[in-house]
């Protein structure tokens, strides 16, 4: 009698570790695949680093075949096309198929760069999403270090991963010191984001007061409150919009150099499936992490639907962080092995937040419990110490990803690193 099957679709943050994850906690019981849509990780964190060539992008990959093989898990990159939610089966892309018992998805987003003309690698924006995007974004900085003008970072409507763009200013603001050029570029921050330090969380502890004095201090403008209507070469259109919706001022920012984190949707491959996503293709799930239509379907990490924390004037989405995606790793992996043994599942994802924004010669940190207020704490604090501390996030964390172990990482930082007690899964 053969095993239960589980498939994992999706390699990234969340995927990798879930694979391993899942695998110790089902050991015996089930078999584990992982497909994903190409054979290496990337640590994706380290990309505004890679961007400004702080980093290789060699140093944060890790080829995963092997790693895989040894932990007993399958694996293949063909990658998925569509996933069958009622016929238990995952359609490949080389036209074959996968029948699961169990399938997790973690399958991360889809960027939805063509919902705004102009924006994104192919338009006249540069991205930090993928590592690919980050080694190109490298060649364009260095291009325009030759010929400085005007730089705009931000966040397009609907974004929801605001981190990396704060990261990502105040790197280019170090980077562009250090090359003492700093004086001859003007620099602006543009955001969905109702004010500084959202974050797409209401704010964490001080994240306004914080990020406001440190673009202050850094000569940073911001403009908050942005819709972005399209991008020309060397030039952003954008309105700036009121309480009410109306539009409250329209801006055109010249630039030589922009990155702009875009909204996410889902994947081509789960988009459009009724009763498994939502309208913008994330995938429904309770707080077991199952779906309420497909009980055999868990997910986890940025492609999972979380509702907004409330009304902005510009839409706004909600981040999903490394401890959160941690926790619904273990609460997937600990239902799973319930299920094989015909219980049902008990475990919940605490959705607790802990971030670490580098800014090159500093950052600012933040912990939310839960990331979605009202809170038990809500702490953030800055310092040098936060540039050290994501060093040695990096380092743990591919080195866990190499080693293939399950061991959660983000509660280790939360005791050791932040001094923070308590904030256990449970």
């Amino acid at each position: 009698m053969s095993l239960p099957q589980i498939i994992v679709l999706g390699a990234g943050l969340g995927g990798t570790i879930a694979a391993y994850e899942i695998r110790d906690a089902v050991k015996g019981k089930a078999q584990v695949m992982v497909v994903s849509d190409q054979e290496d990780y990337w640590f994706v964190p380290s990309n505004p680093w890679v961007a400004v060539r702080w980093r290789d992008p060699e140093s944060i990959r890790v080829h995963l075949p092997p790693i895989m093989k040894k932990k007993g898990i399958g694996f293949t990159a063909v990658g998925a096309k569509r996933v069958h939610p009622t016929e238990n089966r995952v359609e490949l892309n080389d036209g074959t198929s996968m029948a699961y018992d169990y399938l997790v998805i973690a399958t991360g987003p889809r960027m939805a760069y063509d919902e705004i003309e102009g924006l994104g690698p192919d338009g006249f924006t540069q991205s930090v999403c993928h590592t690919n995007h980050a080694a190109a974004a490298a060649d364009a900085f260095d291009k325009f270090c030759e010929d400085p003008k005007p730089i705009v970072i931000g966040a397009a409507q609907g974004a929801s991963c605001y981190g990396p763009a704060y990261e990502f200013a105040m790197i280019l603001d170090t980077e562009l010191r250090r090359r003492k050029l700093r004086d001859r570029v003007p620099m602006t921050y543009v955001s969905p984001e109702p004010y500084v330090g959202h974050l797409g969380l209401d704010g964490v502890g001080d994240t306004k007061g914080m990020l406001e004095s440190e673009m202050r201090n850094r000569h940073i403008k911001w403009i908050t409150n942005t819709r972005i209507t399209s991008v020309e070469d060397g030039m952003m259109h954008l309105e700036e919009v009121a309480e009410d919706g109306s539009v409250k001022e329209k801006h055109d920012l010249p630039f030589g150099f922009s990155m702009i984190l875009p909204a996410f949707r889902g994947v081509d491959a789960v988009f459009g499936i009724e009763g498994l996503t939502n309208p913008r293709g994330f995938i429904l799930a309770d707080k077991h992490q199952r779906n309420p239509t497909f009980k055999n379907v868990y997910s986890l990490g940025v492609c999972v639907a979380i509702p907004p924390v409330g009304p902005t004037p510009v839409p706004v989405g909600v981040p999903k962080t490394g401890f959160m995606i941690e926790s619904m790793v273990t609460a997937i992996a600990h239902n799973l092995a319930l299920e094989l043994v015909g219980k049902e599942p008990d475990e919940e994802a605490t959705w607790n937040a802990i971030c670490l924004a580098d800014f090159g010669d500093g950052g600012v940190a933040f912990v939310a419990q839960p990331q979605i207020p009202p809170r038990n704490l809500n702490w953030s604090s800055s310092g040098k110490w936060v540039h050290v501390a994501k060093i040695g996030f990096e380092k743990y964390f591919l080195h866990k990803v190499r080693r293939g172990t399950s061991e959660p990482f983000y509660e280790k930082l939360a005791m050791h690193s932040l001094g923070i007690r308590k904030l256990r899964f449970k």
